[in-house]
Order: structure tokens, then sequence, then C-alpha cells
């Protein structure tokens, strides 16, 4: 097994430190994020941050990088106060790789991949047509994070599309019946399988 001391890890490249401290975490979700301008430009970008903050209410949280460069994602949902989440399927994970492209606000990604923007109830950003899973959501609030200039976005989940083969009687979603894939660091997708699911824990007598 190799070891790596935080001294060896501060000597890397910045390329093989990027793709080591990315990857050795674990899976990671992978999810497209559409927004909207003011203008009426739309924008999707692919992001392996999304996680579940609480139920009720329904919060998710997600890591925005350092705003030292222009962040299309985070100014529109904060111009508008909305963005959409939308699970990635199997298919799709070309596409939804290029929505990492640098693109000027004025281009949607929409227009450079086959993704299709869909539009529905109240929400004023995009989702992703035919996504195996969308939730509209409302910005709630954000949090620094001064060790890495990094922010902590919270939203709420203000409309939740799921496909019915993926949602269970007592309201678990499957993922991988719907196709849904994983991300390994930056820029590696996987298919996850369901081995089993547990009842609740109790403390054995």
């Amino acid at each position: 097994m190799k070891h790596f001391s935080k001294e060896d890890i501060k000597k890397m490249s910045s390329i093989f430190r990027l793709n080591m401290i990315n990857s050795c975490t674990g899976y990671k979700s992978a999810n497209l994020i559409g927004t909207q301008s003011e203008n009426g430009s739309t924008n999707l970008a692919v992001f392996n941050s999304v996680t579940h903050l609480g139920s009720n209410p329904p919060l998710i949280g997600f890591i925005l990088r350092p705003t030292t460069v222009p962040r299309h994602t985070y100014q529109n949902m904060k111009n508008n106060g909305f963005f959409t989440i939308n699970h990635i399927h199997k298919s799709q994970i070309e596409d939804a790789h290029h929505t990492s492209a640098k693109y000027p606000e004025e281009v949607s990604e929409f227009d450079q991949t086959y993704f299709t923007e869909e539009f529905k109830k109240e929400i004023k950003a995009p989702f992703v047509k035919n996504a195996p899973l969308q939730m509209g959501c409302s910005y709630v609030n954000e949090y620094y994070i001064k060790e890495n200039d990094t922010l902590m976005i919270v939203g709420q989940i203000e409309h939740l599309f799921i496909n019915d083969d993926m949602l269970h009687e007592d309201g678990w979603v499957q993922l991988d019946k719907g196709g849904v894939v994983t991300i390994n660091g930056l820029d590696g997708y996987a298919i996850p399988k369901m081995i089993e699911r547990f009842p609740y824990q109790r403390p054995k007598n």
C-alpha cells in the first residue's frame, strides 16, 4: 500500500494531486445543475458535490468553487433565486461532462449538447428533459469556507419529479433502476448497482 504524507501531497504536481485527492474520498453524486440568467440565457453545468442536508424542510447543498472567476450557475441562482438539479443517465455521460467546458455567458450548454431544456411549475430555471430524476430548487443561503475560498450553497427542494419505476412504496428511490451514474473523482463515470437494502438497525440484545 502506497503512503503519502501531507508533505508528499504538497510537493505533487497539481494535476496528480487534483486527481488523487478528488478521487480518494469515494464515489460522489453526478448531477447537472440548470439555471437561467436575467436576460433569459440558460446555463447547464455538471457538479459532483450535491448532498442531502435535511428532510424537513427538504434541503440540499453543494460546493461552489472560488468566485474569483465568473460562475454563471452562481450568478444566475442569486439573481432569480432558482436552480434545478438533474440526475445523469448512463447514456448521457459524454454530453454531461462537456458542460464543464467554459463557455461565455451568452452561450448555453444546452445548445452545445444533445440536452433539451424543459420548464415547468414556477421554477425559473431549466430542467433537463427526460432526466430520470429532477429537482426544482430555490436558493436559500450560502456559507463561506475560508480555508479554501469556496461556498457551500444551500437550496430547498420545491418540486421533485421521479420516474415511476424508481420509486418504492415507502418513498425510497432506487437510483440504479433509472440508470443513474456516479462520479469517481472529476472525470470518471460509473454505474452503481444495489447489493442489499437493510432495515432500521437497533442495538443487539
